[in-house]
């Protein structure tokens, strides 16, 4: 059991990564929540809810690292041109 979910979480994690197929499976996981059909019905108390959790925690996680990793690339970015064009010296002859 423990394998089965880590093997679907790396395929989630994968695949939300993949800029072709994020917005599919974002709008998946938003309708799975939303939908009255899951693997364990909402209306058991506490079993039902607990599928849902796990889809959620997984969700907000990957989406959370998806978007710290590109705040990260932009600053790496916006530094790297930054130092490109601190570095210019400019040589003034005083009259």
């Amino acid at each position: 059991m423990n394998q089965m979910a880590q093997s679907f979480y790396g395929w989630y994690k994968r695949t939300l990564e993949h800029p072709r197929y994020r917005w599919v499976l974002v709008v998946a996981t938003l309708l799975y929540l939303l939908s009255p059909i899951d693997i364990s019905p909402d209306f058991i108390p506490i079993i039902g809810w607990i599928d849902d959790a796990v889809v959620a925690s997984i969700f907000v996680a990957s989406i959370s690292q998806i978007m710290l990793s590109g705040l990260t690339n932009r600053r790496t970015n916006l530094r790297s041109n930054n130092t490109q064009t601190s570095h210019t010296t400019v040589d003034v002859n005083p009259k």
